[in-house]
């Protein structure tokens, strides 16, 4: 093998010749040459342009941000030892044990493209928004267009002044905001405690302290819980109201959190929910 087949855009090729489309979730019928993803699909999937693809894969953009390559270890569904080395090709050193970890295990990936026209969405041990399907930005925006650091649920509920997250815009409405509140930070507080060398998070809890009272207040309370379930009410432009179950199932070993989204079968909001992605996907504005 020469070293351009082992370059890290030969690599991303390879990886996406393998991964077939209905494994990632994406529609049937659609006009393929390959059985492999196309380069549109791994844009998509991992929230990037085609073009920067296209530069990766030829080789003319040759030093990612690590931000890049964990969408694009999750949008091909790298086992952990394949990210590392995505890691390693893009000069960059792997996450380390004792950090939040972004990687969603390809077991995982495919648990959640099975729920189907479900929403979903993958949130890491700090609220960082890292994974959704097209249900959830049909009913909820599509985050793609606002910065990675600004898709965060702690910076959208606790804003702090001068660095309005875009997420704050997010059109949901919890039946009791307070509970809410209460429990994104109690469970913020759980993740302190298992990651307590991970500077990102600590960076998100002293920026939030320093610059919301209300987090602060909440903090110094000093409740440990994680967070499960709730009541809300989406409030779509074209569509209305939606009242919506979402229910957070938390996986033990990464502290990923599924956050989905459901409504009570036969029910008007079933009907609303369906028109949502007849409407289409717009942007989280």
């Amino acid at each position: 093998m020469s070293a351009d087949e082992a370059s890290l855009g030969a690599t991303i090729h390879a990886w996406r010749d393998r991964l077939a489309p209905a494994a990632a979730g994406l529609p049937s019928g659609r006009a393929r040459r390959a059985a492999g993803l196309r380069r549109e699909d791994l844009a998509e999937l991992a929230g990037v342009s085609v073009d920067y693809v296209v530069r990766l894969e030829q080789g003319r953009a040759t030093s990612p941000s690590a931000q890049v390559v964990s969408a694009l270890a999750r949008a091909l569904q790298l086992s952990r030892q394949e990210r590392d080395h995505l890691y390693r090709l893009a000069g960059l050193q792997p996450p380390q044990d004792g950090t939040i970890t972004e990687h969603i295990p390809p077991g995982m990936q495919r648990v959640l493209t099975r729920l189907g026209e479900t929403p979903v969405s993958v949130f890491a041990a700090d609220w960082q928004l890292i994974w959704w399907n097209r249900s959830w930005a049909a009913l909820l925006g599509d985050p793609s267009g606002v910065p990675a650091e600004d898709r965060n649920l702690v910076k959208a509920r606790f804003p702090v002044a001068g660095r309005r997250s875009q997420f704050t815009g997010w059109p949901v409405v919890s039946e009791d905001a307070e509970a809410t509140d209460r429990a994104v930070v109690a469970d913020l507080r759980r993740a302190s405690a298992r990651y307590p060398g991970d500077a990102r998070l600590a960076e998100l809890i002293r920026r939030t302290l320093d610059g919301n009272q209300r987090f602060a207040q909440l903090w110094h309370d000093g409740a440990v819980a994680r967070h499960t379930e709730d009541h809300k009410t989406i409030k779509h432009p074209d569509i209305g109201d939606i009242t919506v179950d979402c229910d957070v199932l938390n996986d033990g070993d990464t502290d990923l959190k599924i956050v989905i989204y459901t409504v009570v079968p036969g029910s008007e909001d079933e009907t609303k929910l369906d028109l949502t992605r007849v409407v289409g996907v717009r942007s989280v504005r």
